[in-house]
């Protein structure tokens, strides 16, 4: 255990012969790991949100040729895959990312929704 060697080099102001290397690796491992699941996060978050650029093209010219449907489909369903069991886990690195992608799928459906148009339905006289 650490804390019985720190307290012995902060009591004696010396670090004798312990040497730093174990605690150096140990430490910037840890570091490695916070900035690793920072990065998945982030880029998580961004994957999940890039459909969504093509939604201001959709709302101009009213039309989705040019929107990924089934790329868009599928990155919905699985950040609702992964939400689910983040949620289950209670994984905050699985649940940030996971999630936003799931209510990032909601906000371009809705948009999809909305901008396509609406077969109108005949009236029978």
């Amino acid at each position: 255990m650490c804390r019985p060697t720190f307290w012995r080099i902060i009591k004696n102001k010396d670090v004798e012969e312990f040497k730093s290397d174990p605690y150096l690796a140990t430490l910037l491992n840890c570091m490695l790991w916070v900035f690793y699941s920072i990065l998945c996060v982030l880029f998580g978050s961004a994957m999940y949100a890039s459909p969504l650029t093509i939604m201001v093209r959709v709302i101009k010219t009213k039309s989705v040729e040019y929107m990924p449907f089934f790329l868009s489909l599928v990155s919905f369903l699985n950040g609702v895959c992964w939400t689910s069991y983040a949620l289950i886990k209670f994984d905050l690195c699985v649940t940030i990312p996971n999630g936003l992608g799931a209510l990032f799928g909601l906000v371009l459906y809705a948009c999809y929704y909305k901008s396509t148009p609406k077969k109108e339905k005949l009236k029978l006289d």
